[in-house]
């Protein structure tokens, strides 16, 4: 090894030693889990198309803690991706958001969605056809 190669490997020691010391002195107090949620969380509903492609949108807005595929609206209790896409249960292809309302309202989230879906496409969403891939917003009832 050159003298060239001997620097570069005594400051890349130097980093990782120094990286070291950092990362050891933190204690357990400034440790914060990546679980935590705020003590106030609320949940919305939207369908628009592929429930990945608007999981996705969603994961990527600021106060969005948590999002969760899944159908809804249907007829039929607990239905598979088959039953849903023969277009005979009724459900809609929806993600559940879960967010933190101190950082982003629900008025700004729907803003969100109707700039991500074309409501006036009564065939499904982009290259997403059927009904089930219709959009729609679901709201709980006040007594729930």
């Amino acid at each position: 090894m050159g003298p060239a190669t001997n620097t570069i490997l005594a400051i890349f020691a130097a980093t990782v030693a120094a990286m070291l010391a950092f990362l050891s002195s933190a204690t357990a107090e400034d440790q914060t889990p990546l679980d935590v949620k705020p003590a106030h969380v609320a949940e919305a509903v939207f369908a628009g198309g592929c429930f990945w492609c608007v999981e996705s949108d969603f994961d990527k807005v600021e106060g969005v803690i948590e999002t969760v595929s899944g159908y809804t609206g249907g007829n039929v209790p607990n239905p598979t991706y088959k039953q849903v896409s023969k277009e005979n249960t009724g459900h809609y292809e929806a993600v559940k958001i879960v967010y933190d309302p101190s950082v982003v309202s629900y008025s700004e989230l729907l803003e969100y969605y109707w700039r991500h879906v074309d409501p006036t496409d009564d065939g499904g969403q982009f290259c997403d056809r059927g009904q089930s891939y219709e959009t729609a917003i679901f709201v709980k009832s006040g007594d729930e």
